[in-house]
């Protein structure tokens, strides 16, 4: 076993000192196998990104209150009075001014983006006051909170940067009028901070949907609180309703958009993959031929077949790593933190995030690598190891 730990040890030195001779094959493989890595993990970021905003959008104690068979907040609607059943329910929290839940409308207004030009759906809220007690994480962060009964907009800070006219100071066009923007809000990188928000009264008035509403989003007492809440909505003979967790409704409602992302990103990085692949084929057979000659002097001096496999896996595993830590490399830092937005397939409406390169896509394309350097060296090693000694000696 020694003797045979030494053989490798000095048949992989021989192969690693002759590397150099090799450079352009071995750093094609190299960047080859870094861009493979480089765009999955870049296109992964965007569903990371996705899910750590809909991870930020809603504590455990929040909870959304639909009509029943509604997919998204698009497709609900409530009256007033159904409304007022449900903020009157057990189970949410109270304050000194009263229930902690926000009857709501969605509505869909149509911005150019900053990048591109091009129209999109952008969502306008109309919260009522409890909003920003049922959201404990949104935070006016420049100008000031909209005034109740006014015509006057605050918006989230990735709208703000992703959409033309939504800076403070600035108006829009709702509902035929403008409406001032008064204050810019984050939302702990939630979903919230891809919208504009306005006092729900107005937004009924100017879009003339008379005492309705499309969501109550609430503050339970506690994230036990849930079923009690759930139970007495869901029974009560006046409602049609159904309840969710909000973190499980917002969860939802990206399950399209990063079954989508993860899809296409996988194909493209399985179609690259299998390109660098052949890279490493081409690199390691390259290596091969170039070390016929010393790879037949060493088995004719009593080298096993053996360390001659593991010394061509482990050059083309080296290759691997370091093409991909420099793929994981690229893509932190050309992805990492980087804000976008995109359209959401179930609301119909853009959605603004920040990718998000963790460690464990890092890892994942590091692994990624590995597998295809592992089978671009496997055929090449097992033909130097099969390569007989005297036609080796002849051919070269």
């Amino acid at each position: 076993m020694i003797n045979w730990l030494l053989q490798t040890v000095s048949v992989t030195r021989f192969s690693l000192q002759t590397l150099p001779e090799r450079k352009g094959s071995a750093l094609s493989s190299v960047f080859g196998i870094a861009g493979v890595v480089a765009v999955l993990v870049g296109v992964l970021s965007i569903a990371q990104g996705i899910r750590l905003m809909v991870q930020n959008s809603a504590d455990p104690d929040n909870a959304i209150v639909m009509r029943s068979g509604s997919d998204s907040e698009m497709m609900s609607g409530l009256g007033g009075t159904q409304a007022e059943v449900i903020t009157d329910a057990p189970g949410i929290a109270r304050d000194a001014e009263g229930a902690l839940a926000s009857p709501e409308l969605f509505v869909i207004i149509n911005l150019p983006k900053r990048s591109t030009g091009t129209d999109a759906n952008v969502p306008l809220r109309g919260v009522s006051r409890p909003a920003f007690k049922v959201r404990s994480n949104l935070e006016v962060v420049q100008g000031r909170p909209f005034e109740w009964g006014l015509a006057e907009l605050v918006v989230g800070a990735g709208a703000a940067r992703e959409f033309a006219g939504l800076d403070l100071g600035s108006s829009i066009e709702v509902g035929g009028e403008q409406w001032p923007i008064v204050g810019i809000f984050e939302a702990g990188g939630g979903i919230a901070e891809g919208e504009i928000w306005a006092d729900a009264a107005v937004v009924q008035s100017a879009y003339r949907r008379g005492n309705s509403y499309q969501s109550v989003y609430t503050k339970l007492a506690s994230s036990g609180s849930f079923t009690e809440f759930k139970d007495s909505l869901t029974a009560d003979p006046r409602l049609n309703v159904k309840v969710e967790r909000a973190a499980d409704f917002y969860s939802d409602q990206s399950t399209v958009l990063r079954g989508i992302i993860v899809g296409l990103g996988s194909l493209i990085a399985a179609l690259m993959g299998l390109g660098a692949m052949f890279g490493a084929l081409n690199t390691m057979y390259t290596a091969v031929s170039a070390r016929t000659r010393e790879i037949a002097t060493l088995r004719a001096l009593g080298f096993k077949s053996g360390p001659v496999v593991v010394s061509v896996l482990f050059e083309s595993l080296l290759l691997a790593l370091v093409g991909g830590l420099i793929g994981g490399g690229l893509a932190y830092l050309a992805f990492d933190g980087f804000r976008a937005a995109t359209i959401n397939f179930q609301s119909f409406s853009q959605i603004a995030f920040a990718f998000d390169v963790n460690a464990t896509l890092l890892k994942n394309g590091i692994v990624y690598a590995l597998l295809i350097g592992l089978v671009g060296g496997l055929f090449p090693a097992i033909r130097a190891a099969r390569l007989p000694v005297a036609t080796a000696l002849r051919e070269s």
